[in-house]
């Protein structure tokens, strides 16, 4: 580790020109980190770094430290070449959405993650599946390289954790607990921070309840599937964790699959598990992700993709 925190300062140090990015759409964990990051940079190094998105940011996160230091990746000139690279929360290579052309010219690309990927992009990694989110990879090095850390990149590597554990809902070790914890005794106003995202749209709470009630239910009621149709989806700002959570509250159901019309024949598929591992179903789709939060997009209709999930279910 040692060695990869040398290397890694050695290339910041030298780069003339820095971009981070993320995966596409951007959730809490994507945005956060590549926030901390650039921030840690600045801090450190003295240097700008540029976040680039794609997609969409959910208006929960409007409010969130130098969240209008994110760039869209349309805003940014073509012809723009980095020196150095930094993906963060990235999954896999088909989750880089418009920023892949910068990535590929980049001259040298460096990636902190949690997702399991054999087939990583970065010369340089610092990936650890076992955490819970790819901000806590970057507070760990952060600590480890004896970086300065300010209140903005505690609040936001915090703000990660919440959002990619569901609240701490999805936590499976006692580390991320750990760095939650030194984050408060280090000034972190977790009460502030929680209040922060509660700002979604009103159109966007009720198709989230709308949705939820128009739900189906499968194998005894261990399985509730729900769907939104593509003249919701236009209204829906985010993943539709709401969905998610709430339909994993009733009592009896084990797992919650959520379909989404993104386009036509373009299916976004999100998956939750109380306790069972599903991520080989999203796998089975052409997606991955966590063993109990996976997720897909399937180029099909949706009465099809809704087939492909009750037959995968199957014996479980």
């Amino acid at each position: 580790m040692n060695e990869k925190i040398k290397l890694l300062i050695e290339k910041i140090t030298n780069a003339k020109s820095i971009a981070i990015s993320g995966h596409k759409n951007p959730d809490g964990d994507s945005i956060c980190s590549a926030l901390a990051l650039m921030r840690l940079i600045e801090l450190n190094f003295d240097k700008t770094a540029t976040v680039i998105y794609d997609g969409n940011i959910p208006r929960e996160l409007d409010n969130i430290p130098l969240r209008k230091q994110a760039v869209f990746h349309g805003h940014i000139p073509e012809d723009s070449k980095y020196d150095l690279y930094i993906l963060v929360d990235y999954g896999t290579r088909i989750h880089l959405g418009g920023v892949e052309r910068f990535v590929n010219e980049a001259e040298f690309v460096i990636e902190f993650d949690h997702h399991f990927n054999d087939d990583v992009v970065g010369q340089l990694c610092f990936d650890d599946p076992d955490k819970a989110a790819a901000s806590q990879i970057i507070y760990d090095v952060a600590k480890s390289a004896n970086l300065t850390i300010d209140e903005d990149v505690r609040n936001l590597v915090t703000l990660a954790i919440i959002t990619d554990t569901g609240n701490f809902k999805f936590v499976r070790n006692g580390d991320v607990l750990r760095d939650v914890a030194e984050l408060v005794d280090n000034g972190v106003n977790m009460p502030y921070l929680v209040n922060l995202l509660r700002n979604k749209s009103k159109k966007t709470v009720l198709v989230e309840s709308e949705t939820v009630a128009g739900a189906e239910f499968f194998m005894r009621g261990r399985l509730a599937i729900a769907t939104i149709k593509q003249p919701d989806y236009k209204r829906l700002d985010g993943r539709g964790e709401l969905v998610l959570s709430l339909l994993g509250q009733i009592h009896g159901v084990e797992y919650v699959v959520l379909l989404k019309e993104q386009k036509e024949n373009q299916i976004g598929v999100s998956i939750r598990s109380r306790n069972t591992p599903i991520n080989h179903i999203a796998e089975s789709l052409g997606g991955g992700g966590h063993l109990c939060a996976a997720g897909a997009v399937v180029a099909d209709n949706i009465e099809s993709v809704h087939e492909k999930i009750l037959n995968a279910f199957k014996g479980m």
